[in-house]
């Protein structure tokens, strides 16, 4: 064996190594955390019924009132809300940047997107706060103008870049012979990403999607700056409420730690990390999926 092959082998185990490293480091700060978090928010427990946090919307924590449905019906109605928004005008995006963009327009788009994905979320929730608020609360006629509807406005421009780049991946990884066995068939090219391209870059695309989704639910500055961070259940998509990040956000800094108060923030980001946690599943499952299928 030459010094060069036994110089090299020393250098992939070194690699190796730290590669090995890394990936226990990290483990290990994941687990903490989730220790940790757990840990604090289940100790919320030992002064409030489980049935009283998860299904009352009374949070009143100078009284003892700590239910945060609110919130988490808050949560899911943003991401909802948005995702109906901002999913389909993502695939349509991707449908163009992937099937009908010229290549110098491709050439621009796309690095274009990356930037789109790096504006910092109190951009865009300054924005929201000084353009879209008047804006809703003008077009609508309500007052205020905050609410569900303008932060799920928000954030589906937020998950934009997340859809249209993961689904144009998708959709450009489809066999060429299929588009074009289609095609020498008879079938026009709308047909052909209608009924071939789309569903053979399905599960790529609903990734995107679910991403999306994971962004939407975890977002705290721009939604918190939008949707008027009131402790209620929300009676219309106009009036103010509040969602799992932006509670905390408010909140975190007035409540002593190791109280039912402080516990119940815990527990809320316990609630949000086991919710972000199962659509990462999702989006692992449906790999799963893509890579037997395709």
């Amino acid at each position: 064996m030459t010094k060069y092959n036994i110089s090299r082998m020393r250098n992939n185990k070194l690699v190796y190594g730290l590669f090995i490293s890394a990936a226990s480091v990290l483990g290990i700060i994941i687990i903490a955390l989730l220790i940790f978090v757990s840990q604090q928010g289940l100790q919320t427990f030992r002064d409030v019924n489980p049935l009283e946090f998860f299904f009352s919307s009374n949070w009143s924590p100078s009284e003892g009132s700590f239910g945060a449905l609110s919130f988490i019906i808050g949560s899911l109605a943003v991401t909802l809300f948005s995702i109906l928004v901002g999913g389909p005008l993502g695939v349509l995006g991707a449908i163009f940047l992937a099937k009908l963009a010229p290549r110098w327009m491709r050439t621009i788009m796309q690095p274009a997107i990356n930037l789109y994905m790096a504006i910092p979320s109190v951009v865009y929730g300054f924005i929201g706060i000084t353009v879209i608020v008047p804006a809703v609360r003008h077009i609508f006629g309500v007052s205020g103008g905050f609410g569900i509807f303008t932060a799920s406005f928000i954030l589906a421009i937020m998950i934009l870049p997340t859809v249209i780049s993961i689904s144009a991946d998708a959709l450009s990884a489809v066999p060429p012979a299929l588009e074009e066995g289609s095609i020498a068939l008879g079938a026009t090219y709308w047909q052909t990403i209608w009924h071939i391209a789309l569903p053979t870059a399905l599960p790529g695309i609903i990734t995107g999607v679910v991403l999306g989704m994971a962004r939407a639910i975890g977002e705290t500055m721009a939604v918190q700056m939008v949707i008027g961070n009131t402790p209620q259940m929300a009676k219309s998509l106009f009036s103010p409420t509040s969602t799992l990040p932006s509670e905390i956000v408010v909140e975190m800094g007035n409540t002593p730690f190791g109280s039912a108060w402080g516990n119940s923030l815990f527990l809320m980001a316990l609630v949000l990390l086991i919710i972000s946690m199962l659509m990462i599943a999702i989006v692992r499952k449906i790999s799963t999926y893509k890579a037997v299928k395709i």
